[in-house]
């Protein structure tokens, strides 16, 4: 054995000290926790003086017994006695230097080096250990299974604080065995009790090169992607070669024809000649979908092995990091987008049906919509994405436990989600329940408003103001933070009462707009300085008051809360009217620009499966890596890229066809004279100049809902943390 570790470089670790400059580093950075649970006392020592813990394991296990591999004196198993026969073998060869066994101990991870900054995971060599496949007999070989084992360095040391740490075994073995072993190991190395509870290695990071068997679901996914794909390819080749002119193509070859839905997609469409068209919206719409997008990159790091994880506690303290942490707000701007733009259209069609509204029609408008996508989607997240790639991480860095989507898919698709179960299918689409919610009560407050006007407009207002109180009070009364996790996210985040500020104020605002419709606004200088000043002063304050100030006391963490759902909506109000009426400047030539317009088509299908991506691309990271804002800056625009692409295959896959069937089967009637342009509600088919009368052709149903109301239901592009 001695032989091997001089082979392997494996040699004893020097003691590691605590300087004071290292002190002083994480004074700096708040880094108590890491001081107090691992510099200082014996166990670190006893870590640092540990060699290789493969070398470790195998020279105290080479004469391995049935008594190392089961715990509590339980009876062997067959599979346990396959794993004895392994172990001996590779032990075995390991004395001789055979290359296999050398593999086998080459790939564990070594202890991690810079743990004082941070640097928890050493992931070892996956490929090198899931690639070993010795052959024993004509029946049997030993085969490599990759496990991530989690260590304590001390017994009083916080979880998060654990080493993580690649180990190989034969594939016989279970975690249940390795976790025996390693866990006695240690004991001896460490003298320390390791707690039963603690679970060292657990099966569920536990990784072969053998390939998991499809499932008659992940079947059924793969059989109906590729019907709709030969469907869209053979509609597709059919428009191309025979058909000669676009108005005379049948409307289902027409739906479901990539260049047609292409053609839809990324037409630009000239806004300047109708002055009520909200332009400005596109531009509004798409940053705040790569804001929610940047922000979620933040968290796939941060849920990855880095090197410098102690820089996060320098990081999270920066006035960078509000831009970051404060990417929730986006969530608010798709709120108000969404009741702002459903009043606009709205009323516009009660008024000449003369408030005659076909509710039904409106919810089964939009859950047709919204639905066919997202069911996709869970079939994609569930059984899809486990099938795709490898790495060390798979299925371990992201924000969901995608497997809950086997019992809880079903509150998904009923958009119920945020209230019906805690662990939600799919996390990131809470925010399509409760727009959803929001647009059942919508149409009450349509009439409300069409019938009494300013009277229930008032009514509205003091509706926000209570459900910002009932916001407030459920934070103090409770004693819950926003920032604690956990039941205070159902509670303060997912619910749709505490949500519902930036939409009341959306609905006010567009009620605001369509009574001043036509309206020629002439402001002096000093009153367009003044409303931008304080709509400036507005979301600065969201953004930036709290910055230096980590945790607040519950009243103060009430009020800032509670008040910032109001605040950056209002502020948004004013952007809007100014670009609208001519005062916006450079923020309308930005805003506005027609660039934005592709983008905001594919906005919906990008936020159902920007996490797709980006999980996917975490989980087959194979080393650990460095943090910084670049890095970030880097990793972002290689998923946004792939997100992008992903969803345009996905919209002229499902969301254009399914869009422009539903516009077949349930056709609105149409006004005998064409009205003026709005912007469309829904972030998908984000085109600001959507008119309320159905267009022509069905590739453009993605882009226009029949039904003018339901175009104005609230954006099913809800793109947010």
């Amino acid at each position: 054995m001695a032989r091997l570790a001089l082979i392997l470089g494996l040699g004893l670790l020097a003691l590691a000290s605590v300087d004071a400059e290292m002190t002083n580093i994480f004074a700096m950075t708040n880094a108590k926790l890491l001081t107090e649970h691992l510099a200082g006392g014996d166990h670190y020592s006893s870590v640092f003086n540990t060699r290789r813990l493969s070398v470790e394991f195998f020279e105290h296990y080479s004469n391995v017994t049935l008594e190392d591999l089961t715990a509590n004196s339980r009876l062997p198993s067959l599979q346990d006695l396959e794993c004895l026969a392994d172990l001996a073998l590779l032990s075995k060869d390991l004395s001789s230097s055979k290359f296999w066994a050398l593999k086998m101990i080459d790939s564990w991870g070594l202890l991690p080096s810079g743990m004082l900054v941070g640097n928890f995971w050493n992931l070892g060599n996956f490929d090198e250990c899931i690639a070993i496949d010795h052959a024993v007999t004509s029946s049997h070989s030993i085969k490599g299974k990759y496990c991530i084992s989690k260590v304590a360095p001390a017994p009083t040391a916080l979880p998060i604080l654990a080493l993580k740490s690649a180990v190989c075994f034969p594939a016989s073995c279970s975690a249940a065995n390795m976790d025996t072993m390693l866990r006695r190991l240690l004991q001896q190395l460490l003298s320390v009790e390791i707690d039963a509870d603690v679970q060292i290695v657990a099966e569920e990071t536990c990784q072969t090169a053998v390939k998991k068997p499809y499932d008659g679901l992940a079947i059924f996914t793969i059989v109906i992607v590729s019907i709709l794909g030969a469907v869209v390819g053979s509609c597709t080749i059919f428009d191309y070669f025979v058909c000669k002119d676009a108005k005379t193509i049948h409307p289902v070859v027409k739906a479901f024809s990539a260049r047609a839905n292409s053609r839809a997609l990324f037409r630009i469409v000239d806004t300047k000649a109708n002055p009520n068209v909200i332009d400005c919206l596109h531009g509004i719409r798409c940053l705040s979908f790569i804001w929610v997008v940047y922000g979620h990159e933040y968290i796939v790091i941060a849920t990855s092995p880095n090197i410098n994880m102690g820089y996060l506690l320098t990081w999270v303290n920066s006035f960078y990091s509000l831009f970051v942490k404060h990417a929730v707000y986006a969530v608010d701007s798709f709120f108000f987008l969404s009741g702002l733009l459903l009043v606009v259209i709205a009323l516009r069609s009660l008024e000449r049906t003369k408030g005659k509204l076909n509710i039904p029609l409106m919810y089964l408008h939009r859950y047709l919509r919204l639905t066919p996508i997202l069911a996709i989607a869970i079939l994609f997240y569930m059984k899809i994405l486990p099938l795709w790639g490898s790495g060390p991480l798979k299925g371990s860095i992201g924000f969901d436990d995608y497997s809950a989507c086997e019992s809880t898919w079903y509150w998904t698709l009923l958009y119920v989600q945020n209230y019906a179960t805690d662990s939600m299918c799919v996390s990131h689409s809470w925010y399509l329940a409760v727009d959803m919610q929001l647009y059942i009560f919508a149409p009450f407050l349509l009439i409300c408003l069409y019938k009494w006007g300013k009277k229930a407009a008032a009514g509205i207002f003091v509706l926000m103001l209570l459900l910002a109180g009932c916001l407030f009070s459920i934070m103090v009364i409770n004693n819950l933070s926003l920032g604690s996790g956990g039941d205070s996210m159902r509670r303060l985040y997912y619910a749709t009462q505490t949500r519902a500020s930036p939409y009341l104020i959306g609905v006010l605002f567009g009620y605001f707009l369509h009574i001043n419709r036509g309206k020629e606004f002439k402001l002096n200088p000093l009153a367009v300085l003044l409303g931008w000043l304080l709509a400036l002063s507005l979301l600065a304050s969201c953004l930036f008051a709290v910055y230096g100030q980590n945790t607040l006391p519950i009243v103060e963490e009430a009020f800032h809360v509670s008040l910032t759902r109001i605040a950056w909506p209002l502020g948004l109000c004013w952007v809007v009217f100014a670009c609208m009426h001519g005062y916006g400047g450079l923020a309308n030539s930005f805003l506005s620009s027609p660039l934005w317009q592709p983008l905001s088509r594919l906005s919906y299908s990008a936020y159902i499966f920007h996490m797709f991506i980006e999980s996917f691309n975490g989980g087959i990271t194979h080393t650990s890596t460095y943090f910084s804002d670049y890095q970030v800056m880097l990793r972002f625009w290689s998923d946004f890229g792939f997100t992008i692409l992903f969803s345009y295959l996905m919209h002229i896959l499902i969301e254009a066809p399914f869009a422009a069937l539903e516009s077949l089967l349930l056709p609105a009637k149409r006004p005998s004279s064409k009205p003026a342009a709005v912007v469309e509600p829904r972030m998908p088919e984000v085109k600001a100049t959507v008119e309320e009368s159905p267009v022509e052709e069905p590739a453009q149903a993605t882009s226009t809902i029949p039904d003018e109301v339901n175009q104005a239901s609230p954006e099913k592009s809800a793109v947010l943390l």
